[in-house]
């Protein structure tokens, strides 16, 4: 079976699960009618309307000096990054059995004296001529538009741009592909999920299966959504979380996103499968599900993948990928904690190839940083955490209980071979490593009856060196008025070098050098 022909089985397989939810309820819930169908006019009583949403600010500042800007003998610290507003809507009805909803969000930007730093530095490296900097962080959107509908007492079908979750990481994700992520204006520091996510247009149901304690959910997507929807998006046009040291480096001059690649076409309908329950104590899940990389690679002009680039240099591209996944969760009562683990076999991920210097004269034909081609490996990624309740109201006075997690997330390639010269990160010449390891801890202490929440979290990256560490307090100021402060930290360590294009280990927490900051938010709740 090729693997075009499992790719439509699959998406065939998730169709079939989708029609089974509009059409197989139980007999007994075909026969009655719908919720409140007895009673006349039960539409016109049964309708609500709420409308919520916020308005929130963003100011961030540099903690540090970065190295790019010494070419227009300009500092970075003390200067601010950001300075962001955002107006969110969150519309809910209900008109007889039907729930809907509808979320729109504005986001604008004023460009600081540093982005003005940044925007010059396309000047001195040859990248000037492009879109303003500002069009990396001003958005408008209609970021949700659907429609969901109970048919028995055990389906529901929801229609339209929503967002499903399918996993159980936080900081990094192992099944929770079905979207990728807004990452171009913030890539660090907290948030929730959900403003980051970029949301799909989609047909979801749920089937409930009380007989076995649990729950199908598949979801089809018929590839309605525009080009940049698919993937993750980053900051490649120069801005502040460009990694270093491209800061002032607008990418987009040399390469465009190809959406319509043979591997990749955001046109392609895709989909999945999960099943979730109980049993003995524990929850479970099992998941099945095609969607595309999350993270692009680059099919470079010197060695095309399947497709000329119509870019100058490389073309950026999110090959599609086969996932299945499992988690498991439940409690020890030996730990007092709630333990939980997640597995997640990708099939074809695809990385590119060519370390060390773009053209590296000891190698002849070489083609460094990433731009040698691409090749697919089949990755397993897992995810272990413990979550428990640390009671130290006697030790730090607090008003309850503090939640603690801890994760080790481990990413390992499949049938590693130093002789397929692939590489963690395209335009670095580092290589990618059989075991990508990151260990992370959080907790959050609680004040005033949750009105002031102090938080610590930290992480290392195990394999190669260095780490982060975000110190933050959120207030509780008044029923409308919430506020966080937090510092990101970064430090690279020994095993992290610093210097692109050099086959030296830079990588992830290299990649965040001199990226320290202190983010202030501020929201208006309504």
């Amino acid at each position: 079976m090729t693997k075009g022909v499992a790719r439509r089985k699959i998406a065939a397989a998730a169709v079939a699960a989708a029609i089974a939810g509009l059409a197989g309820s139980p007999a007994h819930g075909a026969e009655s009618p719908a919720r409140g169908a007895e009673d006349d006019g039960s539409w016109a009583k049964d309708f609500s309307f709420n409308l919520s949403g916020y308005a929130r600010a963003w100011v961030s500042m540099n903690l540090e000096d970065q190295p790019e800007l010494d070419a227009i003998d300009k500092k970075s610290k003390g200067k601010l990054s950001m300075v962001r507003g955002s107006l969110l809507l969150d519309a809910d009805a209900r008109t007889g059995p039907v729930k809907w909803k509808a979320i729109g969000r504005l986001d604008r930007e004023a460009k600081t004296d540093y982005l003005r730093d940044l925007e010059r530095l396309r000047e001195t490296n040859g990248t000037a001529g492009g879109n303003s900097i500002l069009d990396n962080y001003n958005q408008r959107e209609l970021r949700e538009l659907w429609a969901e509908v109970p048919l028995g007492d055990r389906v529901t079908v929801k229609a339209g741009k929503q967002q499903l979750v399918w996993g159980e990481s936080d900081f990094f994700h192992a099944m929770d592909l079905v979207h990728g992520y807004d990452l171009s204006w913030r890539l660090f520091f907290e948030g929730e999920n959900e403003e980051w996510r970029k949301p799909l247009t989609l047909i979801s149901t749920k089937i409930r299966v009380p007989e076995a304690d649990g729950m199908l959910a598949a979801y089809v997507r018929p590839g309605w959504d525009s080009c940049e929807s698919i993937g993750n998006t980053y900051d490649i046009r120069g801005g502040r979380w460009f990694f270093q040291p491209y800061r002032g480096f607008d990418l987009s001059t040399v390469t465009n996103k190809d959406c319509k690649h043979p591997d990749g076409d955001y046109r392609d309908v895709t989909g999945g499968v999960r099943w979730s329950g109980e049993a003995y104590g524990l929850s479970y899940s099992f998941a099945w599900l095609s969607t595309f990389s999350a993270d692009p690679v680059a099919n470079s002009t010197f060695r095309p993948f399947e497709k000329a680039p119509t870019g100058s240099v490389f073309d950026l591209i999110h090959p599609k990928i086969d996932v299945y996944g499992m988690t498991v969760s439940g409690y020890s009562g030996p730990l007092d904690a709630v333990l939980s683990a997640e597995i997640a076999y990708t099939q074809d991920q695809p990385y590119n190839v060519g370390t060390g210097a773009f053209l590296d004269p000891k190698v002849p034909g070489n083609v460094g940083i990433g731009l040698g081609g691409v090749k697919k490996k089949d990755t397993l990624t897992t995810m272990l955490r413990i979550d428990k309740n640390l009671g130290l109201e006697g030790l730090l006075g607090t008003s309850r209980p503090s939640f603690s997690s801890i994760q080790l997330f481990d990413t390992q390639v499949l049938n590693f071979k130093e002789s397929d010269d692939l590489v963690r990160l395209f335009a670095y010449g580092t290589p990618l490593t059989e075991h990508n390891t990151i260990l992370t801890a959080f907790t959050t202490l609680n004040y005033r009856n949750d009105t002031i929440n102090p938080g610590f979290a930290i992480g290392f990256d195990l394999t190669h060196g260095g780490g982060f560490a975000i110190p933050s307090v959120s207030m509780t100021l008044s029923e409308q008025w919430l506020a966080k402060i937090e510092a990101d930290l970064f430090w690279t360590g020994d095993r992290s070098s610093k210097v692109p294009f050099s086959n030296q280990k830079s990588q992830l927490f290299g990649y965040f050098d001199n990226a320290s900051q202190i983010v202030f938010r501020l929201t208006r709740q309504f």
